[in-house]
């Protein structure tokens, strides 16, 4: 190792928090994913970060420290402003220290020293000496190919690691988001890229798909009355009357969805909020009358823009949120239905919004588009569904009484839902809209979102249920003329409608293959850049 002068830089400011270490790495990876990580957003994976995690689990377990080997070590420098832990510390015979950094996969298959890791070590290095201790060396472990290469350091490289605590500073405590990288081999290899979405920023065809693929995890529906949901070994336990009817993985849970009277028990609720899995409840109907989840929120000043946006308002967002809808009703109308006529009549209300100069005149052309649409709604039924068009008297929301309607509010629950986890996983606060009002206290923002997927998704999972015969007129109670849902039902809609959201599609802007439910969130995140400046405007799926 070269010698290196003893001035390192300037302080840190008095009244400034110390900053991690593996924050530094990140910024010297790429100064956005640093903002994603300060801003709380972690939820990004992959291979390397899951071994990495196993390892360092193991690594960073100081209570198997050794006499000459000190694991999870807790570094800080004052002076400079930030700390971090060691991986191991191995002490030699004249009480120097060695630093042993573990990483788990070579780049390319090789053992070779990023950047990022180089700089992180400097500043382990320059802590300790700040701490009294002596260093006398620095090696990188990679664990996946049991082989360890030593660090040389020179001055630059402490000197630049140094510059990098004060430029991550700079950037996590900027108002404004940095930009994505464009066109950078880096975010083919990064964690944080379905959070970043840098290519899909520009809003037209993404150039590569490296948005990844949605979770090897499912939604878990709860949907058997008077059954309680627990914990234990590791597994959700569902029990009714003494005997447990299903049992899951808790691994394989992405959300937790409650359909009526089903008890989760405390301890399981517990555990999803520590895994930051949400949970929403539904009544008999559909309708989500609440959710739970983490405290743990990215994205917190975003998050305060969208309230003031939201008071302010935003027509741009409401137009597109409308504009989209009108459209895929024309679409799904176009592919099923018999009249026609109408689909003209609806894209011309499609080029209607685009020239709304209020809410009030956004509303009426949505309006006009629901009595087109509903008009001809029951054209896209087969002659299964004639029982469900006999008694359908338009479009008909809370208080509905025919087998129609009751469908679609119980599907659109279940939309709402989804929607409600894209926003919530990006920070955004669902009760700030900016089409519907937020003074009506209903998640104004999810159901803003759940506009342009009703007819995509939604309806057509309720006339695909009905056509295909997975509804039956004995699927329902008949309550004084009031139509409620039975059992079977419930499960066959809930069902049909996650094999709809795990359909995979061609995305309209960004030209990859994505499911409906990725996509959710996908457009959460398209609010969240308008929100955060990363992205001038929104645009809605519009199916063809």
């Amino acid at each position: 190792m070269n010698e290196t002068s003893a001035s390192w830089g300037p302080m840190a400011p008095l009244d400034s928090e110390s900053i991690p270490i593996s924050l530094v790495a990140h910024y010297v990876f790429c100064p956005r994913r640093a903002w994603l990580e300060a801003v709380g957003e972690r939820q990004g994976s992959s291979y390397a970060m899951a071994v990495g995690d196993s390892v360092h689990d193991r690594v960073n377990d100081s209570s198997e420290t050794e006499k000459v080997v000190l694991r999870g070590m807790v570094v800080q420098s004052v002076r400079y402003g930030y700390h971090g832990r060691l991986d191991v510390a191995e002490v030699l015979a004249d009480e120097s220290l060695k630093i042993v950094e573990y990483k788990a996969t070579p780049v390319r298959g090789r053992s070779e020293v990023t950047e990022p890791t180089r700089r992180q070590v400097a500043l382990q290095w320059r802590a300790l000496e700040e701490m009294g201790r002596t260093v006398c060396g620095a090696e990188i472990y990679f664990v996946t190919q049991k082989r360890r290469v030593a660090l040389d350091l020179d001055s630059p490289t402490f000197e630049a690691a140094l510059a990098d605590v004060e430029a991550t500073r700079a950037v996590i405590e900027s108002q404004a988001a940095p930009g994505p990288l464009e066109d950078d081999p880096r975010c083919s290899r990064c964690s944080h890229v379905s959070l970043c979405l840098p290519d899909e920023r520009k809003e037209r065809r993404a150039s590569r798909r490296i948005a990844v693929a949605d979770p090897d995890a499912q939604v878990l529906h709860l949907a058997t009355y008077g059954a309680l949901a627990s914990i234990r070994d590791g597994r959700i336990r569902v029990r009714k009357a003494g005997e447990e009817i299903s049992s899951i993985p808790i691994e394989r849970v992405h959300a937790v969805t409650v359909h009526g009277n089903v008890d989760l028990s405390s301890g399981l609720l517990r555990e999803l909020m520590w895994r930051r899995v949400p949970v929403t409840w539904c009544s008999s109907s559909g309708r989500v009358v609440g959710w739970a989840t983490s405290t743990e929120s990215p994205n917190g000043a975003a998050r305060v823009r969208q309230h003031v946006a939201s008071a302010d308002g935003r027509l741009d967002l409401a137009r597109e949120f409308v504009a989209a809808k009108i459209h895929n009703q024309a679409t799904l109308l176009r592919r099923h239905g018999d009249r026609p006529h109408d689909v003209p009549l609806l894209r011309r209300l499609v080029r209607d919004t685009l020239d709304a100069w209020s809410l009030p005149v956004l509303f009426g052309i949505e309006g006009a588009a629901a009595r087109l649409y509903f008009t001809g709604f029951t054209t896209m039924l087969e002659a299964k569904g004639e029982l469900f068009a006999s008694g359908f008297p338009g479009r008909v929301g809370r208080g509905a009484t025919d087998r129609l309607n009751v469908c679609l509010n119980y599907v659109y629950g279940l939309l709402v839902g989804d929607c409600l986890r894209g926003l919530v996983a990006c920070g955004l606060d669902p009760h700030a809209g900016f089409l519907h009002s937020s003074q009506r206290n209903k998640p104004a923002l999810a159901l803003d979102l759940v506009e342009e997927f009703r007819a995509p998704v939604g309806d057509s999972v309720v006339l695909g249920a009905i056509n295909n015969g997975e509804l039956r007129a004995d699927d329902f109670w008949d309550v004084g003329g009031s139509m409620r849902l039975k059992d079977p039902a419930r499960r066959a809609l809930i069902a049909a409608y996650e094999r709809r959201v795990s359909t995979a599609f061609k995305h309209p802007v960004f030209g990859y293959r994505v499911t409906w439910r990725r996509a959710v969130e996908v457009q959460a995140r398209m609010i969240l850049g308008v929100l955060d400046g990363t992205q001038p405007t929104y645009v809605g799926i519009r199916v063809r």
